[in-house]
């Protein structure tokens, strides 16, 4: 694993939201350029949807919203991926995110990394990837492990 280069990561953070802050549910914003490489993650409790609403990203829509939620059946980091919008084939754009997820990931546990290494049991938390299509009946759901799995 270990792809992500942390000095290409951008991190910020929305709201009140910190490391020292434990608000559910806890959302990220990931995007990244392709012309430097750059990733933008952006922590708050919701959507950064200024970093999201630009020409570019809104025709690609290779963007990565996450959530980290809690609820009876304990806490999960949903990771959202838009397979059938943007450019390129459902089966084309899914290949791109699964092969990009681990980075994604990496990226998401690194940038908030303070707040994982101080609410360790919420390192363990399943991360859940949601393949999501036009219609929710075509949409697909896979655990992928563990936050912590994704430790740089």
């Amino acid at each position: 694993m270990a792809r992500l280069r942390p000095e290409k990561l951008k991190v910020r953070y929305l709201d009140s939201l910190s490391p020292n802050n434990q608000k559910f549910p806890r959302r990220y914003t990931l995007t990244h350029s392709d012309r430097t490489g750059n990733l933008f993650l952006t922590i708050g409790s919701d959507y950064d949807y200024k970093q999201i609403k630009g020409l570019y990203t809104r025709l690609m829509r290779d963007e990565v919203l996450a959530e980290l939620t809690i609820d009876e059946d304990g806490t999960a980091l949903h990771v959202y991926c838009q397979v059938v919008r943007g450019l390129g084939s459902r089966s084309f754009r899914e290949a791109i995110f699964r092969r990009e997820l681990d980075l994604v990931l990496e990226a998401i546990r690194y940038g908030d990394r303070e707040f994982f290494d101080k609410e360790q049991e919420l390192d363990e938390s399943p991360v859940l990837i949601h393949f999501c299509t036009k219609k929710p009946e075509n949409d697909c759901i896979e655990n992928w492990g563990p936050i912590s799995k994704y430790t740089q």
